[in-house]
């Protein structure tokens, strides 16, 4: 197939939706398809890459407030259309819902291509935590238009498909998330990083990977850690991320907290050198981190939501709190402070139960879904296995 991706965040920015977009990329070239890469500028000197089954075309974009290190596409209906009648592609596959997605949903039905549409932010669920609550109904109706128009919207669990398909969203279908378990191992831990921390050879250390933002419900985890230190003082607590509440958190001063990008060794490096993973967020439609948790071998604590409830079982690979019951997530956290042994445990399940959720496996849904999608109406795509 040649398929046009559209997506308003790419790396080398750091997000779980430039990741996952990225893979899936590269994972469909690697399977034998044209993609054509359609992102906003990044900067002055971004220029698009090209290669064998594989080019991007960059439109213009402006920050996002209060996130000045990542862009929002502008409108492209006029590039896009020229693009798409000059080689037609056989779906489009837009992944955010900004300006540069409606302008890209806009062009692919007015030349009446195949879309199919990624489900990869909770907005609606973001309002409450910017002092917007009355915005959630709204929002959720943008996005249900916004999705509605297609001819597929894919979303990373069966719960989100639940919660979208009593919101009115339809033709949903479901395609996870990954993780590679070669990069995140328990093998990459390091000693030495755990001195600059502060942390003795048998010290927990309590890790949380977070862009620093108010919906990530980043308060729980310093009371959670705080009473992981009640339970054992020689805990150590690593916020690894950016965002608006940097300066917040680094006043705080909680931990350690490592603000800025870190990518491929030294992200899997700080996941393997901890021991517990603290993840309270309540807005994920996935929560990518979780998965690189597990494989890296920690012990999870999160509420039962996203890809905590499809990937860990209580008391086993992780530990859960029912959603929203912080007193419950402090408790759980507390637990395993006073029970190193048991976080080793639920690390080692975790890491077992993550490494068959290969991107390879993912892609290959992702692939199959584009391909039912860009069948004539009325047929059904053969993908090979």
């Amino acid at each position: 197939m040649h398929i046009a991706m559209v997506t308003e965040t790419y790396p080398p920015e750091v997000n779980g939706v430039a990741r996952t977009v990225a893979l899936m990329a590269e994972g469909l070239v690697a399977l034998g398809h044209a993609v054509q890469l359609v992102r906003p500028r990044q900067g002055p000197a971004d220029a698009p890459q090209a290669g064998e089954r594989y080019e991007e075309v960059l439109c213009r974009g402006i920050p996002i407030p209060r996130y000045a290190q990542l862009k929002m596409g502008l409108p492209a209906g006029r590039i896009l259309r020229a693009a798409w009648r000059a080689r037609r592609p056989d779906v489009v596959h837009i992944a955010t819902e900004g300006p540069l997605g409606w302008s890209a949903l806009g062009a692919a039905r007015d030349l009446e291509l195949p879309i199919a549409t990624d489900f990869h932010t909770n907005f609606h669920a973001y309002s409450r935590h910017y002092g917007a609550p009355w915005l959630a109904r709204p929002a959720a109706a943008w996005l249900r238009r916004f999705h509605n128009r297609a001819d597929c919207t894919m979303v990373p669990t069966t719960q989100m498909a639940e919660e979208l398909e009593a919101l009115g969203f339809e033709r949903l279908r479901v395609v996870g998330r990954g993780v590679n378990a070669r990069t995140f191992s328990p093998e990459r831990r390091r000693p030495e990083l755990r001195a600059r921390w502060g942390a003795a050879a048998d010290a927990p250390v309590a890790l949380c990977v977070s862009r620093f933002a108010p919906e990530k419900n980043l308060p729980l985890v310093i009371e959670a850690y705080e009473a992981m230190r009640r339970a054992n003082p020689a805990v150590r607590l690593v916020l690894v991320g950016d965002g608006p509440l940097q300066a917040e958190l680094q006043r705080a001063n909680a931990g350690t907290v490592i603000a800025g990008r870190l990518v491929n060794g030294e992200l899997s490096a700080h996941y393997a050198s901890a021991d517990v993973f603290l993840f309270p967020s309540l807005t994920e439609t996935f929560g990518n981190v979780t998965l690189e948790a597990m494989a890296s071998g920690l012990a999870v604590v999160a509420y039962r939501t996203a890809a905590a409830r499809q990937h860990i079982e209580h008391g086993r690979s992780g530990l859960l709190a029912e959603p929203g019951d912080r007193a419950g997530f402090i408790a759980l956290a507390g637990r395993l402070a006073r029970d190193p042994a048991l976080a080793r445990a639920l690390g080692r399940v975790a890491r077992s139960a993550a490494e068959p959720v290969s991107w390879e496996r993912i892609t290959q849904d992702f692939e199959a879904v584009l391909a039912d999608v860009a069948a004539p109406q009325g047929e059904v795509a053969h993908v090979p296995a």
